[in-house]
């Protein structure tokens, strides 16, 4: 498996996403947790063009019945897949919506593309290798978050984390230029790669929505982490805080009691 392969079978995946009429649409557990044909159609796409290429690997999927992670998935390789992150956004029209493709290597992030179709912009990189765009390499900024932006997602799925996500996002903008919110993680991880804001945050995400973009950021020179400052678990959901290289501490307010 070479990282031009993945980038080459992650575009013809986000060409699906272009090309898609009006998907029918399912609601899974949670808020406003919606699934299409398409999520469906794109991870079955992945499945198969990468299972071809790397027969032994595992597959950790948001759909499909393919989204627990099992003890056989830490040791290996393993495909961590969210065929759109962004759903919601895809449903509306409302972008972007990105593909996301992980390759983890005994347990830990090894080989990661994003792809947003809708401008063309293909993120990729290898672990200890630098993270890159459309094939020039990136770094995240150098400023201070003062004058950076900062993006966080709400964690919609997750009511019991509604109130602390909007506390702390009150709490951030004085700190900051201006908050965002896309509604994809994996893309916000990669607008901090690329310098484009100086921090995301959410309380609670799955594996699927981080596991290729933390690996993007890290190789940006960004820290990625829970909220507690510890590193991400790559077994499951986890709180999720992504700084660029100008954001040298946690911010106070995510410390529990302030």
């Amino acid at each position: 498996m070479t990282i031009e392969t993945m980038i080459t079978i992650v575009k013809e995946a986000g060409n699906i996403l272009l090309t898609a009429k009006r998907p029918k649409i399912m609601e899974k557990s949670g808020h406003a947790n919606f699934v299409t044909e398409t999520d469906e159609k794109v991870q079955r796409f992945l499945v198969d063009r990468l299972s071809a290429v790397l027969p032994e690997a595992e597959f950790l999927g948001e759909e499909d019945g393919q989204d627990v992670f099992s003890a056989k998935m830490a040791s290996g390789y393993c495909f961590v897949i969210d065929p759109i992150d962004g759903t919601s956004n895809f449903i509306y029209e409302y972008r972007p919506s990105v593909v996301s493709v992980g390759l983890l290597r005994d347990g830990k992030p090894y080989m990661s593309v994003v792809y947003n179709p809708y401008d063309d912009m293909m993120f990729s990189a290898i672990a200890g290798q630098g993270a890159y765009m459309n094939g020039e390499k990136i770094m995240s900024s150098e400023a201070p978050l003062s004058e950076q932006l900062a993006c966080f997602g709400t964690a919609p799925y997750y009511e019991e984390y509604r109130d602390r996500s909007f506390d702390i996002a009150k709490k951030l903008l004085p700190q900051c230029v201006d908050l965002r919110r896309s509604g994809t993680a994996a893309w916000d991880m990669c607008c901090v790669a690329l310098g484009r804001c100086g921090l995301y945050f959410e309380l609670k995400i799955q594996i699927w929505d981080y596991a290729a973009a933390a690996l993007i950021a890290m190789e940006a020179g960004c820290s990625v982490t829970d909220i507690e400052g510890k590193p991400l678990s790559y077994t499951g959901a986890s709180s999720t805080l992504c700084m660029g290289r100008g954001v040298k501490d946690i911010p106070e307010c995510f410390k529990l009691g302030v």
